[in-house]
């Protein structure tokens, strides 16, 4: 059954933005409500990728998928840009749309257009790709941390401005902090945003490592790898130290000892109390020791 063509959007808005007698630039220009917030069909080879996309890494097998999508239903979603120049655009959000539509070999996509400065642009970029929900968690942090210090805000005006809690922000923003061999690990699906959080709480990068390892090895789950940590942390406990032996009572031990041809250990209480421990190494050994105490009790 062949394939009904879908229409192309917005030709005659198209038209307008490459009128070079009334360039749009602005808000304020003539025509500028017409396109700004439509839906326009663009040249692929207009639009050029956006340099503060936080998305660093594409799933190659996941762009294939959304290509072979795309030519079967076309682009479902517009993607968004802002203008440039006249006939020139710069991504926004989109860019596995805009790579998939072109390994399919469209010349054309549906877009939003917007303008917007480089600031305005890098913000526009970072909080709606944030909102995605295939963001790896050190895309997230990279993120937020772009925005904090190219954007100039707090972690409370940023809470605001994306609709996260303050404490989520700062979760995320402690990832930065791992190693960069673990990070990757994150970034590669190895690791959860658990682990990561786990793995902050240990200092020392090589002990860091050495877990993120351990993690990889046995399939540790979150719970496990927080036990783990915890543990490194503690350290060992300290053994409780045993009270002095008098030397009335070292004379009777060494006495025992003599008597039954074994290493008698004494253990003792704070309070004083305590016991004798008379080891055997074998069957014999016991019936040997037995035969003393007999001989003891008997005499």
């Amino acid at each position: 059954m062949a394939k009904t063509k879908k229409k192309a959007l917005g030709r005659g808005l198209s038209a307008l933005l490459n009128d070079p007698d009334n360039e749009i630039n602005s808000a304020e220009d003539k025509n500028a409500d017409k396109v700004v917030g439509n839906i326009v069909e663009l040249e692929l080879s207009s639009i050029e990728v956006n340099p503060f996309q936080p998305r660093t890494s594409f799933n190659e097998s996941a762009l294939d998928d959304l290509a072979t999508s795309i030519k079967e239903l076309g682009v479902i979603q517009p993607i968004t840009v802002r203008k440039v120049n006249r006939n020139q655009y710069q991504l926004v959000s989109g860019e596995r749309r805009y790579r998939a539509s072109k390994i399919v070999g469209l010349e054309t996509i549906p877009a939003y257009i917007r303008i917007a400065n480089d600031q305005e642009s890098l913000e526009m970029a970072l909080v709606e790709n944030i909102q995605r929900q295939d963001l790896d968690p050190i895309e997230i942090a990279l993120s937020y941390q772009r925005l904090i210090d190219e954007i100039d805000l707090t972690q409370e005006q940023l809470s605001e401005r994306i609709g996260k809690n303050r404490s989520t922000i700062a979760n995320y923003l402690r990832l930065l902090k791992l190693d960069p061999i673990v990070q990757t690990g994150m970034r590669d699906g190895f690791l959860s945003m658990g682990h990561g959080r786990a793995l902050i709480n240990i200092q020392d990068v090589e002990k860091q490592i050495d877990i993120y390892e351990q993690i990889l090895k046995n399939k540790l789950s979150v719970r496990e790898t927080e036990k783990l940590v915890k543990s490194l942390n503690e350290g060992p406990k300290p053994k409780s130290r045993q009270p002095k032996i008098d030397e009335q009572k070292q004379k009777v031990v060494k006495s025992i000892s003599e008597h039954f041809g074994a290493k008698v250990e004494v253990k003792l209480s704070k309070k004083g109390n305590g016991k004798i421990i008379l080891p055997f190494s074998s069957e014999e050994d016991f019936n040997r020791i037995s035969k003393l105490l007999q001989d003891s009790k008997d005499a």
